[in-house]
């Protein structure tokens, strides 16, 4: 066969059907064609979740660093316990804050307003902001606009409130969740003008 070359492939399987299939398949493709084909990400429709202590370089000021790490550490055990209670997946901690991941966005909801309001326990205060759109998997890590919206909606949030996408809010239609207008904002970095909305501190 013109331009045939032995390509020896890791792993203990003898039989191309067998193991990893996908490594031969790549390199018969190169060998057919000329070239692989980048396999499509895999996309899914998530709910994001951010969140941040709101004025933590002054509190750790006021209290010295010591007992910044230790109020820092309480606060984290407080959020991974609701995200276990609401079955989000935490993706990323960026100082004092939170990116997690939902499967249902009324949750997400549920969840960034317990946290809020448990925190203040501590003395803290935290924003946080909710979107829902589509993702792209990498790994432990997830990638995509809907992440950028979601970290944007967060940012424009008080203390101690929770600032969702219009998007939420149609998806938990039903659910007795109750929100406020917010406004439309622009969110940098992102197309279009978004309407946001306040979640209410009671249910519907």
């Amino acid at each position: 066969m013109p331009s045939a070359r032995l390509k020896e492939l890791g792993g203990g399987d003898s039989f191309p059907w067998a193991g990893d299939q996908n490594s031969v398949l790549e390199e018969i493709q190169e060998f057919v064609t000329g070239e692989r084909i980048a396999p499509e990400p895999d996309r899914v429709i998530s709910t994001v979740l951010f969140t941040d202590v709101v004025g933590s370089t002054e509190k750790a000021a006021e209290i010295g660093d010591r007992a910044w790490r230790e109020l820092v550490e309480a606060h984290d055990e407080v959020v991974r316990g609701l995200l276990a209670r609401y079955r989000g997946r935490e993706i990323d901690t960026a100082g004092d804050g939170f990116f997690a991941t939902f499967d249902g966005p009324a949750r997400a909801v549920t969840c960034a307003r317990e946290i809020t309001a448990s925190v203040r326990a501590l003395g803290l205060h935290v924003r946080a902001g909710c979107h829902t759109g589509e993702v792209e998997l990498a790994g432990n890590d997830v990638r995509g606009i809907s992440v950028h919206i979601g970290a944007r909606v967060a940012a424009l949030a008080g203390p101690s409130e929770v600032l969702v996408s219009q998007t939420v809010k149609d998806l938990v239609a039903g659910s007795g969740l109750s929100f406020g207008d917010a406004g439309e904002h622009e969110l940098k970095g992102v197309p279009d003008r978004w309407h946001l909305y306040r979640v209410g501190a009671d249910r519907a």
